[in-house]
């Protein structure tokens, strides 16, 4: 499952998926959630008619869903653009544009539902449906989802007599129903003029969007023909927005306030805000994805190439109390490398995995190596000197700053100097997959699928791939080799052996996840890897 194109600019828009904090990858289906706590609409009356306002943290910039991995887009695009599946709680999958389906690793089939219209009131073809996945599945498109959900080189035919989608995989893939499943299918005015996906036309989902202010809101309204929504959806059910409008709300002090006032009904708040809405007993529905992430260069001349050097540096930090100051005490710990709900392999492949603090254990096998104290302090081996530039990603949030200085302190002590360098999205992807130069990166990848690690993990490096650690660990790539041959849960014991390969090798070190709630304010709704699913919102009178 290496991946495929190897070029420089499939390179850019691949890396873009995943890195920026771990909060721009969200490539699941749509489908169940989680949710927890009681609010005060908890025993109210459903309401109807009602608008569904919700915050996005930033603009979401282009809509179209076949050309953007940034979070707020997709959350968006979740309003607009249906899937042919969704998923169950439990991570099954149902019925969504599709009725029927089946796969195996290299191919699957889908019986679409009868009587899709797009929003311009034209039917939805099972050729519309192959033509959208032929746009991701072609490396000359350069679509940035290709590799992640739909493989280079995936061809897909049509019948529309019986409403039938063929998919043939670019590669095999453990989890081609759901990943095939998952992609947000457009209509055929806008796959002839991607101008209208860009502003959120030619959609197939439950609303259309009537007003865009960028940088300010989105305005959305319901449509009255929409009838094929998820699993057993109604059109019919109480509780359903006529309207939804999604606010660009940067801060999340300000996001609190308008929850509690009534003037937005979700918003996902990070950091210090969250205790006083759960402290007001507001619903929330919560997510939770690896926050906390050590990934060290092994390049040639790099300090990381080393197994012992990655393994005293690991043995050096306390990463329980690392994670504690990176999540203000409200994480947990890391148990797979692809934790977003609903999983697609459940396990532990971290537990027992990663070297045992132990500071002098550190520095015993530092002199082992070769690296011994300088006269400041810091260790030197043939005449370089232990030197980390560490960098981390702001968009972490104000925490960030201080558990990185924390690991900092914790390097030190061994003998390690430490550069920390703190850079914005786009500034992580450019040191990791452009310059080059860095040594530890505290910027953490979210995966909602283990197979999407697969060409992050091994593989070319820059500039022809995306393996931006030049990580080799030949068990991690049998393991993957296996897993891909094998369909669905069958596959897990080899995906959750790949993972323990690599954190064996201390290739890498996920240490705590962040679990962030949703919010809702006189609303309910289930939350599926970070965004909300429209057709699970339901109002109440306030």
């Amino acid at each position: 499952m290496r991946p495929a194109g190897g070029t420089a600019a499939r390179t850019a828009l691949l890396r873009t998926a995943v890195l920026a904090g771990a909060v721009t990858l969200t490539v699941s289906a749509c489908g169940g959630g989680s949710g927890s706590g009681r609010g005060p609409d908890a025993n109210g009356e459903l309401a109807d008619g009602k608008t569904f306002t919700q915050a996005l943290a930033s603009d979401p910039g282009t809509l179209d869903p076949h050309m953007t991995v940034l979070a707020v887009a997709l959350q968006a695009d979740a309003f607009l653009y249906d899937s042919l599946l969704g998923l169950a709680r439990d991570g099954r999958p149902v019925a969504a544009l599709a009725e029927k389906w089946e796969a195996t690793t290299t191919t699957a089939t889908f019986t679409l539902r009868p009587g899709i219209t797009c929003a311009d009131g034209a039917p939805l073809t099972a050729a519309d449906v192959a033509a959208n996945i032929n746009f991701v599945g072609d490396p000359a498109n350069k679509s940035p989802i290709a590799g992640l959900s739909i493989a280079p080189g995936t061809k897909a035919t049509a019948d529309d007599t019986t409403r039938t989608v063929t998919v043939r995989s670019g590669a095999p893939d453990a989890f081609l129903l759901r990943n095939a499943g998952s992609l947000s299918i457009a209509c055929a005015a806008g796959l002839k003029d991607r101008s209208l996906l860009a502003k959120g036309g030619a959609g197939t989902g439950m609303f259309t969007l009537t007003e865009a202010v960028p940088n300010d809101h989105y305005t959305l309204t319901r449509r009255k023909d929409y009838t094929w929504g998820p699993g057993e959806w109604k059109a019919d059910q109480r509780g359903l927005p006529d309207k939804v409008v999604l606010r660009v709300i940067p801060n999340a002090t300000t996001a609190s306030n308008l929850l509690l006032s009534g003037e937005l009904s979700a918003a996902a708040i990070f950091g210090p805000d969250q205790k006083r809405l759960t402290a007001r007993k507001l619903f929330h529905a919560d997510y939770s994805t690896v926050w906390g992430e050590m990934i060290f260069n092994q390049a040639p001349g790099r300090a990381g190439e080393d197994e012992e050097v990655r393994r005293a540096l690991t043995r050096a930090i306390d990463l329980a109390e690392v994670g504690k100051v990176l999540t203000s005490g409200t994480g947990r710990t890391t148990t797979t490398l692809a934790s977003a709900e609903p999983r697609a392999c459940y396990g532990d492949s971290v537990t027992g995995g990663l070297p045992a603090y132990d500071v002098n254990a550190a520095k015993a096998a530092l002199d082992a190596a070769g690296w011994r104290p300088g006269p400041d302090g810091v260790r030197v081996k043939n005449g370089k000197r232990l030197a980390l530039t560490t960098v981390y990603g702001s968009v972490l949030g104000p925490t960030a700053a201080p558990a990185a200085e924390l690991v900092q302190q914790m390097w030190k002590e061994i003998g390690a100097e430490t550069t920390l360098k703190p850079v914005d999205g786009p500034g992580i992807s450019q040191v990791l997959f452009g310059t080059g130069d860095w040594d530890v990166s505290l910027s953490p990848m979210g995966f909602s699928l283990p197979s999407q690690a697969v060409p992050f993990m091994s593989g070319p490096t820059p500039p022809d791939g995306t393996n931006f650690a030049h990580l080799e660990n030949a068990e991690y790539t049998a393991q993957v080799r296996e897993a891909a041959a094998l369909a669905g849960e069958a596959s897990c014991p080899a995906w959750l052996a790949a993972e323990k390969a690599l954190i064996k090798n201390v290739d890498v070190v996920p240490y705590v996840d962040a679990v962030t709630p949703v919010f809702g304010s006189d609303a309910r709704f289930a939350v599926n890897s970070g965004n909300v699913v429209p057709s699970t919102i339901r109002m109440y009178a306030r």
